[in-house]
C-alpha cells in the first residue's frame, strides 16, 4: 500500500467515525413526552446522574470509580486509533469524553470530505468504542435534550437556518442537525457553519459535542 492510500484509508475511517456519535443517544432512558411546538419537552424516568451503570451509590465512591472505567476504556480505543487511523488522535477529555473540536480538526487536515467521495468506509476500532460507551456513566436525558436544544436555535440565529431542533421519541434523544443527513442541504465545511459552531459549542453540555 502506497502511503496516499494508506492516507486515504484512515481519512475514511474518521469519516466514518464523526458519523456514530450520534446514535449513542437514541438508548432508551425510560417514558418521554415529545414537544411538539420546537419547546422544550420532558422526560419522565430519566436516569439519575448519582449513580452508576451497575448501579453503584456515588456518595461510596461508585461514580468515580464509574468515570475511571469509563477513561481507561475510551483510552483503549483512542489508542486503537492512533494505530488504525492517525498517530495524533487526540486524547480524551478528563471526563473520558472525546474531544470532538479536536477530532474535527484532523478531520480537516486529513480531506476526508474528499477521501470518503467514492469509497465505501470501514470501521475502525469498533469494538473498542462498544466497549467505552456502555462504560459511559449516566446521563440525565432532560438535561441533555435541553442543551441541544440550545445548541440548535444558537446555530439558527447563527446563519445555519436549516439547522433543526433535537426530538425526544420514547424516552431517546434524536439529534438535531441536517434535516436530510441522505442529501445534505446543511454544509458543515462553510464559513458560517463553522461560525457558529463556534459560537454555540459552549451551549453543549460535556460529551454532547460531535453528537448533533
Amino acid at each position: 500500500m502506497t502511503q496516499k492510500t494508506g492516507s486515504r484509508s484512515r481519512a475514511v475511517r474518521l469519516a466514518l467515525l464523526l458519523a456514530v456519535p450520534a446514535l449513542a443517544l437514541t438508548t432508551a432512558c425510560g417514558g418521554a413526552a415529545e414537544s411538539s411546538d420546537g419547546g422544550v419537552a420532558s422526560v419522565s424516568n430519566a436516569p439519575s446522574t448519582d449513580q452508576t451503570k451497575d448501579g453503584a451509590d456515588a456518595s461510596k465512591g461508585g461514580a468515580s470509580k464509574g468515570k475511571s472505567a469509563f477513561y481507561d476504556a475510551q483510552m483503549k480505543y483512542v489508542q486503537c486509533m492512533r494505530t488504525e487511523v492517525d498517530k495524533d488522535f487526540p486524547d480524551p477529555k478528563l471526563s473520558g469524553h472525546l474531544d470532538w473540536t479536536m477530532i474535527e480538526e484532523l478531520r480537516i487536515s486529513m480531506g476526508t470530505e474528499n477521501a470518503t467521495k467514492g469509497t465505501r468506509p470501514r470501521q475502525a476500532c469498533g469494538a473498542e468504542m462498544r466497549k467505552a460507551a456502555s462504560l459511559e456513566p449516566p446521563r440525565d436525558t432532560q438535561k441533555d435534550y435541553e442543551s441541544m436544544l440550545a445548541h440548535a436555535k444558537c446555530m439558527r440565529a447563527k446563519g445555519v437556518s436549516k439547522f433543526t431542533n433535537p426530538r425526544l421519541q420514547d424516552g431517546n434523544i434524536i439529534p438535531g442537525g441536517d434535516p436530510n443527513p441522505t442529501s445534505p442541504e446543511v454544509s458543515s465545511d462553510s464559513s458560517t457553519y463553522k461560525q457558529a459552531r463556534q459560537a454555540c459549542n459552549d451551549k453543549l453540555l460535556d460529551g454532547l459535542d460531535g453528537r448533533q
